[in-house]
């Protein structure tokens, strides 16, 4: 018996309960190959000698443009929405003992 209240194109995603909890992340490496981009999402915590991969995705070169491109679409969303993301600086320069974690998203 086929859903009758589904579209031909529409597609059914499950969210599992253990999926929906997330991951929280704070630094994302990317590194590629000729085929492939891969996407390791990190916790880094201060002062801490190691950091766990809590999750990697691997993708193609072309999905991972599109999601470039959702990206920076739902920011512009949230912008419109809730104001400009602006970058957080250290006041007055930061600790200058040089325990500083810079921003591991910015090139």
């Amino acid at each position: 018996m086929s859903n009758n209240n589904q579209k031909p194109n529409e597609l059914k995603i499950e969210l599992t309960p253990e999926v929906a909890n997330g991951h929280y992340c704070n630094l994302a490496v990317i590194s590629h190959s000729p085929n492939e981009v891969f996407v390791d999402f990190i916790t880094v915590a201060p002062n801490m000698p190691q950091a766990k991969v809590q999750s990697r995705i691997i993708m193609t070169p072309e999905n991972a443009k599109n999601l470039l491109f959702a990206l920076r679409d739902n920011l512009q969303k949230y912008e419109n929405t809730f104001g400009e993301i602006t970058h957080k600086q250290p006041v007055n320069g930061g600790n200058k003992g040089g325990n500083d974690i810079p921003n591991p998203f910015m090139a």
